[in-house]
């Protein structure tokens, strides 16, 4: 469990920034759960999505997606496992294998997180944000996800890892622009 609590370079929780709006989202919070939903809500509704809003620069760190509040699903999931960890609530990183479109065989991977509560567990949340055809609650235990697994060959990794994938981090920090990351995902049929 002590690693879905640790600070590192990339869920970099004890900077004082991350920190500090960490404990500002469990002030007065009357239980772990509310403190969840709080930095769930925060990071899902205070940071675009990268693509959504084309937007630069490409984040990777915690601490970078806090400071420009724009980041792809896969650093969202970061900030929010920095805010949940500086919390004491374990929180990890999932991916899941989607399709890139319904035409072909091309698919890519999802950032997202698992939180673990008390009263419920494991379950897994997406803070990539909402829009018209999506939509993402916190709702414990019950999982309320971007995007399902529901075409053939689209999974969820069977992993939760406690730190981003180096593929992740590799097309994060190597990317000069959120065009950049869009092209390299299509390009990778590996990575969303």
């Amino acid at each position: 469990m002590r690693e879905f609590l640790e600070s590192s370079r990339y869920i970099d929780w004890q900077t004082p920034e991350v920190r500090g709006l960490a404990l500002d989202l469990a002030a007065n919070a009357e239980s772990e759960e509310e403190v969840a939903r709080r930095c769930f809500h925060w990071v899902r509704d205070e940071v675009v999505h990268s693509l959504d809003h084309e937007r630069d620069p490409v984040t990777c760190r915690a601490s970078d997606v806090l400071r420009f509040r724009t980041g792809y699903c896969f650093a969202k999931s970061h900030l929010l496992a920095a805010l949940l960890r500086a919390n004491e609530i374990p929180a990890g990183l999932c991916y899941q294998r989607l399709r890139l479109d319904d035409k072909g065989a091309a698919f890519c991977l999802h950032g997202l997180n698992a939180v673990r509560l008390s009263d419920h567990g494991w379950f897994r949340v997406d803070p990539r944000g909402n829009k018209a055809d999506i939509h993402c609650e916190f709702n414990p235990p019950t999982e309320s996800l971007a995007y399902s697994c529901s075409e053939e060959g689209e999974t969820f990794l069977n992993s939760m890892y406690s730190a981003p994938l180096p593929e992740i981090v590799d097309l994060l920090e190597s990317s000069q622009s959120y065009g950049e990351v869009a092209r390299r995902l299509e390009e990778s049929d590996r990575m969303r």
